[in-house]
């Protein structure tokens, strides 16, 4: 694609976007686009993926495939992704090949990798939690009496959502696990006694300007899926800010363009822990839509466009819920309780358009904002309670 001026919107012939991956963050990446009249066009292996509906074109093929991604690369000005499954070789090609990239394709391959992710974090001086991989019967004893039980076993790729994550509590449990034939490449982590996880989401622009949202407190259920956000964190300021500066070390210390989700740990002794980096917009970050200046969305095109990046406000205290999918329902479905729930004060409800349930699926997210985290919070609560998934 020839050059596009930042500074220039052509009416007739607008920037086009394209999104691999076409998902709830694509969609929502897609929506913010269309509100400033971009062109979007998405590449996902589901024929009318929850994006589908926003977008100008569709793609299907697999997030891997080099033909299908060199195609959508062919006519987009720029390229984003909102998965980490996206085939970061074809897109280091395609930078090669002068196409715009952001996040880039090195930033993506580092996290793709969660041992290759830790690795590059480490040798960047951002803490994280005690890690080694594993590498035949003897490294993994060894490491079992480096780190004791439990011990946390994690797939080094193609895992995400606490997908392919695997807590170790005993000798008995390693074996289980063991026999299971595992055979991917995974590595070992201590586990780590944590008060809180927490997470902020970053924007860093082009010319290096880095802007951060306020700090989430997330809760996580049994699956290692999240559940519910509250913000602001309800930790010490100083905490706050603490947590903040890692967040910014941790996105300049990769570098690149975009918006970066980065989750922690706050351990018992008020240690910070990198757990994880999402290069992309990232659930914990839903809440920006109705409760900040800016949304992780709209900062994320800013970041990618090479605009200038907003200096997001925290307007009102906010809880989001995920609604997920539950075992006893699955496939078609209906949410019941509209009525009721559009009667609360504050409350809005974002459903991505996902045809079936599944267990623990994520099919969309309420938001609450309140003038306090108590009212936030009690809101919430009868907000999930009147929602009933039920199936079809």
């Amino acid at each position: 694609m020839p050059y596009r001026d930042p500074d220039t919107f052509e009416v007739q012939n607008p920037t086009t976007i394209g999104i691999i991956g076409g998902g709830q963050l694509g969609k929502m990446i897609a929506q913010e686009a269309k509100r400033m009249s971009f062109k979007v066009i998405i590449l996902d292996p589901l024929k009318g993926c929850p994006a589908a509906a926003v977008v100008d074109e569709q793609i299907v093929a697999d997030f891997k495939d080099q033909i299908a991604i060199r195609n959508l690369a062919s006519k987009c000005d720029i390229l984003t992704y909102e998965i980490e499954l996206a085939n970061s070789s074809a897109l280091k090609e395609l930078e090669m090949g002068k196409h715009e990239i952001h996040p880039s394709s090195r930033i993506l391959h580092i996290i793709q990798n969660k041992h290759r992710q830790k690795t590059y974090l480490k040798q960047k001086k951002i803490p994280v939690p005690e890690f080694d991989i594993i590498d035949g019967n003897t490294k993994l004893k060894n490491l079992v009496t480096k780190f004791g039980f439990p011990l946390l076993v994690k797939a080094c790729e193609d895992s995400y959502d606490g997908r392919g994550n695997t807590l170790i509590r005993s000798g008995d449990d390693l074996l289980n696990w063991y026999h299971q034939g595992n055979r991917k490449k995974y590595m070992v982590e201590r586990h780590v006694k944590f008060r809180k996880e927490l997470s902020v989401m970053v924007a860093r622009g082009r010319d290096g300007q880095i802007e951060s949202f306020p700090v989430v407190e997330n809760i996580h259920n049994n699956n290692a899926i999240l559940e519910t956000s509250i913000i602001p964190a309800r930790v010490s300021k100083s905490i706050r800010q603490k947590a903040t500066e890692i967040a910014e070390r941790t996105a300049t210390a990769l570098g690149g363009s975009g918006i970066f989700g980065i989750e922690m740990f706050l351990t018992s002794n008020n240690e910070l822990l990198v757990n994880e980096v999402s290069p992309r917009p990232h659930n914990s970050g839903h809440y920006t839509i109705e409760a900040c200046s800016v949304s992780q969305f709209e900062q994320h095109l800013r970041a990618i466009m090479n605009l200038p990046l907003s200096k997001p406000k925290l307007l009102s205290s906010a809880v989001m819920v995920n609604i997920l999918g539950s075992s006893d329902c699955r496939g078609p479905y209906r949410l019941r309780g509209l009525k009721r729930f559009y009667s609360i004060q504050g409350a809005k409800l974002h459903l991505y358009g996902k045809r079936t349930s599944k267990f623990n699926r994520k099919l969309g997210h309420i938001i609450i904002t309140a003038s306090n985290t108590m009212n936030a919070l009690r809101k919430a609560k009868q907000a999930r309670k009147v929602l009933t998934l039920e199936q079809v």
